[in-house]
C-alpha cells in the first residue's frame, strides 16, 4: 500500500465515521438502540483501522527520511497500535 492508497483509505473510513456519528445520532433521538450499538461496534473498528494507518503513514515518512525504503514497513496489528502510552 502506498501513501495516497493509505490516504485514501483514511479519508474513506472518516467520512465512513462522519456518517455513523450523524446515524448514531438520530438514533439516539428515536430510541433505536440496535442502530446505536451497531454504530459503536463499527466506529470502534474504524477507530483502530484509523490508528494503524496513521501509523503506518508516519513509520513510511520516518523510513524516507532514514533513508529506508518506506515500502518495507507494514501495518501493525490492534495491539500494538493501541497499546500506545504516550
Amino acid at each position: 500500500m502506498d501513501d495516497d492508497q493509505i490516504r485514501n483509505r483514511i479519508e474513506a473510513l472518516e467520512g465512513e465515521e462522519k456518517k455513523l456519528r450523524a446515524e448514531e445520532g438520530a438514533a439516539a433521538e428515536t430510541g433505536h438502540d440496535d442502530v446505536i450499538q451497531r454504530d459503536a461496534n463499527r466506529l470502534a473498528q474504524i477507530k483502530v483501522e484509523l490508528d494503524q494507518l496513521w501509523d503506518l503513514l508516519r513509520r513510511r515518512e520516518a523510513a524516507r527520511r532514514a533513508g529506508k525504503n518506506p515500502d518495507d514497513e507494514q501495518l501493525r496489528g490492534e495491539g500494538t497500535v493501541e497499546g500506545y502510552l504516550g
